[in-house]
């Protein structure tokens, strides 16, 4: 479970540790960032997407923006530092080559790529050479991209059983007729890899279904306030909204158990009291043989299976019965 703050700190790392604090309390595993450098990253006249249009100043560029929202190399080792505190796992979204290396130098066990690093070759070689732990979103992509960039990072020296791909869908908030859960499936089907969900989503119900699915990772964007200034905040969960998907998501992993049919442990006291046992339908004498007319199918479940039925018609009654009583 992947809390993502991503730049919802707004470039201050007093916020930045809240949201450290809000993710450790809602029980994510991790709490994860975005690590770049603005002028490696963006052109200066690269324009805005739509939702950032409508989240930020209109006036001012994709630079401009995402440069406000940095992370310096000593903010990234007291993020850290910080997290450990906290025991909850940093991690960070690298989005050039300067911040691959940033990263691994601190030690990052996990590499997250991002939907936009997808076709970018010489990115993908760099990260799948480290032969870490890596996390693939695919925003954008089709099963061929999918297919390219996975070649790419295990030839650089990722073996697939360290890739989990996350479906994910990059528009800001994702209409629920754009998420198509099921090509998740498809994932996970055409590649056999781990998969998991990355979800923008408005609400918590889409990652639950998809941990129903056969997800592996979730990954969800959350703020402190959705009224916040910034990029992100507004298609991001509050607090008290993670919180709980984090809570629901943890009771459908109890939920989906071990796949095997059997009665659960709680449900074995059930077995006496709501199936049945072979009776007399009336007083049957000793010597007398079963039939239908004298036999009945009656609660409680603590005598003969109804499914030795025809077993039992034509015995000769080793002794006399009452009404009701278990044969």
């Amino acid at each position: 479970m992947i809390a993502e703050a991503g730049v919802n700190h707004n470039g201050s790392i007093e916020l930045a540790e809240k949201l450290i604090d809000v993710a450790a309390d809602a029980g994510a595993d991790a709490v994860k960032f975005q690590t770049f450098k603005a002028e490696k990253l963006v052109s200066k006249t690269a324009k805005k997407a739509a939702y950032q249009m409508n989240t930020t100043d209109a006036s001012e560029s994709q630079y401009e923006m995402i440069k406000k929202l940095e992370l310096d190399v000593d903010t990234h080792k007291e993020l850290i530092a910080y997290c450990k505190t906290k025991e909850i796992m940093f991690l960070s979204t690298p989005f050039d080559h300067e911040s691959i290396e940033l990263l691994h130098d601190l030690g990052l066990e996990i590499f997250k790529i991002p939907s936009g690093e997808i076709t970018n070759l010489p990115y993908l070689r760099h990260i799948g050479s480290l032969g870490r732990q890596i996390i693939l979103s695919t925003g954008m992509a089709d099963i061929g991209e999918i297919e390219d960039a996975l070649d790419i990072l295990t030839t650089a020296g990722t073996p697939k059983e360290k890739i989990t791909i996350l479906h994910a869908n990059t528009m800001y908030p994702t209409p629920m007729e754009d998420v198509n859960l099921k090509a998740m499936q498809t994932i996970a089907c055409a590649f056999g890899c781990n998969v998991g969900y990355s979800d923008h989503t408005l609400g918590i119900e889409v990652p639950i279904a998809a941990v129903a699915m056969g997800a592996r990772v979730i990954e969800k964007h959350f703020t402190l306030n959705r009224t916040m200034e910034g990029p992100d905040h507004k298609a991001s969960l509050e607090p008290d909204e993670l919180a709980l998907m984090v809570r629901t998501i943890r009771n459908i992993e109890k939920a989906l158990g071990d796949g095997i049919k059997k009665a659960s442990p709680s449900e074995q006291p059930n077995i006496s009291v709501a199936r049945k046992s072979i009776v007399a339908a009336r007083p049957i004498r000793k010597g007398e043989r079963f039939t239908e007319e004298n036999l009945a199918v009656k609660r409680p479940g603590t005598g003969i299976s109804p499914m030795h039925w025809d077993e039992v018609l034509g015995m000769q009654a080793a002794r006399d019965y009452d009404e009701d009583e278990l044969i």
